[in-house]
């Protein structure tokens, strides 16, 4: 199938799932409405999926809210690094999803460099990204390893790895790394010189780490499609066998996009700490890995296409919790929507018949155009 109609059916299929989702999400809330009549549940569902789909850019009097905006944007950091690290490791056909424990110890790593190390502004919070980086990196070793070497699954393995990291912490913060003079779990505040400062003054939480996003965005879709690393996972996640006996080093592939993408999910962590707060208090895993899942599977694995997933998921998640202040709708309906494109991304059978035309359309005009240039040059 020729590129154009492949990214024609990806963004028809993309927006037929999140029809299909936003459908789903309509009628939940209709279920759940207030009204005396049917007509009263419509009315108040449809108020509850504009205040959804309408509200995240403008403010109670229906100007434009130039805060909003940026509050998705400062939203859709860590998401774009998970989303990155998804795309890599995908890619090549492996399903780890460890981002979600991985930008979770990143952001703890990050945030004991910046409380306890002893470095000037500039550098500190450089070494506290790159720590929390590498720590994730490392971790993600084992599935990968465990992949490679021993044919375990790697999906299982980084699943349970999360909730490792998860109490690892809650052990560490409990017993050793806690502030017990504050109302909260939480670490001691992090030094000044450790913050990322604001990208914009507007009372927003948008920092430079919006900038190096789309830089990493940059870099990873350069080594995805114009490296030989990045081409030699690309083959893995087509055909493992083939790139085996064509001489690619499966094994060390299988590690390399496992350890990138626990690098970059690291990396997010680190940065949506030192620039959104001012102290550690994760307790829980925070569901930017499970939402980076969400994310590639809208970007098609494709890195240039994740920011605009990762806003478009930001700011469904700023419309529902507008729609739960507004509505009376639960926020958590996001995670609904997300299980439901999940789903029909995931279904091979989605609109297989659409592609199966596309693809016999193309090799019919391909057959064409060969037997025309062969006609050609038999005339001359």
């Amino acid at each position: 199938m020729s590129k154009k109609r492949s990214l024609r059916f990806s963004i028809v299929r993309g927006a037929l799932a999140i029809g299909i989702a936003l459908l789903v999400a309509f009628l939940l809330i209709l279920l759940s409405s207030s009204g005396n009549t049917f007509g009263d549940k419509i009315a108040s569902a449809a108020k509850a999926i504009e205040t959804m789909l309408v509200r995240p850019f403008f403010r109670a009097n229906g100007q434009f809210s130039t805060k909003n905006f940026t509050d998705i944007l400062a939203s859709m950091i860590p998401i774009v690094f998970t989303g990155l690290a998804t795309c890599v490791m995908f890619s090549a056909n492996q399903f780890n999803l460890g981002s979600e424990g991985g930008i979770m110890l990143g952001a703890f790593v990050a945030a004991l460099i910046a409380i306890y190390a002893p470095l000037p502004a500039g550098v500190l919070p450089v070494v506290a990204i790159l720590g929390g980086a590498l720590a994730t990196a490392v971790m993600m070793l084992i599935p990968a390893i465990l992949k490679a070497r021993l044919g375990v699954s790697e999906m299982v393995n980084s699943l349970m790895l999360n909730y490792i990291v998860q109490y690892m912490v809650l052990f560490l913060m409990h017993g050793y790394l806690a502030d017990r003079s504050k109302g909260q779990m939480q670490t001691y505040t992090f030094q000044s010189e450790a913050s990322i400062p604001p990208l914009v003054d507007n009372g927003s939480k948008l920092s430079w780490g919006f900038v190096i996003a789309i830089i990493m965005t940059i870099l990873v879709w350069y080594f995805m499609y114009r490296t030989r690393y990045g081409y030699s996972i690309r083959m893995i996640g087509i055909n493992q066998d083939f790139s085996k006996y064509s001489g690619i080093n499966v094994f060390a592939i299988i590690i390399i996009s496992q350890v990138i993408g626990g690098f970059l999910a690291g990396m997010g962590g680190g940065i949506e700490q030192l620039g959104r707060y001012n102290a550690y208090d994760w307790m829980a895993l925070p569901g930017y890995g499970w939402t980076g899942v969400t994310v590639a599977i809208l970007a098609g694995n494709n890195p240039a296409y994740v920011p605009l997933a990762a806003f478009f998921m930001a700011y469904l998640d700023k419309g529902c919790s507008l729609m739960s202040t507004y509505s009376a709708v639960p926020a958590q309906l996001i995670n609904v929507i997300q299980a439901v494109i999940f789903l029909f991304f995931a279904a091979d059978q989605f609109l297989a018949k659409y592609r199966q035309r596309l693809v016999v359309k193309s090799a019919e005009e391909e057959l064409k155009a060969q037997m025309s240039k062969a006609k050609k040059e038999g005339s001359d």
